[in-house]
């Protein structure tokens, strides 16, 4: 063997293995958001409660993505307020009950083959509703974090396919078992969020580490 060759198969086998990327194309991207618990209220004072894959938080506003013709798009466009309340990982079922249901009456056309019209989805998932402190929508009683909210903007996306909907929050409740006593601070090692992975349900994995920004780190984990 040469020298040159020599040190280029060196270098092959102390080069990292990466992965071995191949180009896809998915219909969706949901890869790996939770899932959360919309409830809003409709025309006739009744409240719907839809469950939703596509939310992220920053600061104090919740951006969540909905589809244009739902119920809840419908109405949020005129009564603004909202619960966000997020599921644990162990209520999946109570959130697959909510997903073929619909609180659209007709029922849009794309919905007709597998959805069907549901006027109580509290009751059809088993769920309890609570009331709200600030807003006219209950909160749902099962679900450990519930955020009372306002939409301040609701728009459609690029393509004119779903609407985005950027939402103050007003008011947290959390399960007292996941706060850090003393403290304002859900501890994240009491709370999972159930998470949305490609169509799928999952819960959190062990912790791994913390950013150095954390204000309740844990005394067993260092960061990475």
């Amino acid at each position: 063997m040469s020298e040159r060759t020599s040190i280029t198969a060196n270098r092959a086998a102390q080069a990292p293995a990466w992965p071995d990327h191949i180009t896809v194309e998915p219909r969706i991207l949901y890869f790996g958001t939770p899932v959360v618990l919309l409830s809003t209220e409709n025309e006739d004072e009744s409240f719907n409660l839809a469950p939703m894959s596509s939310a992220w938080a920053l600061g104090q506003v919740v951006v969540l993505g909905l589809g244009a013709s739902g119920q809840t798009g419908h109405n949020l466009a005129s009564r603004p307020e909202m619960v966000i309340n997020l599921p644990s990982p162990h209520q999946w079922a109570a959130v697959e009950r909510l997903a073929p249901l619909s609180g659209r009456d007709p029922l849009p056309d794309h919905k007709k083959d597998a959805f069907r019209f549901e006027r109580d989805k509290f009751d059809a998932a088993g769920l309890h509703p609570e009331p709200s402190h600030v807003v006219r929508p209950p909160r749902v009683a099962e679900c450990p974090l519930q955020l009372e909210a306002r939409a301040v903007r609701v728009q459609p996306d690029t393509a004119n396919d779903f609407l985005v909907v950027e939402a103050r929050v007003l008011k947290v409740h959390a399960d007292s078992s996941i706060v850090i006593p003393g403290t304002q601070h859900i501890d994240p090692t009491a709370w999972s969020p159930l998470v949305y992975n490609f169509r799928h349900y999952f819960g959190l994995g062990p912790e791994l580490g913390h950013t150095f920004r954390s204000e309740t780190p844990s005394a067993s984990h260092g960061t990475a």
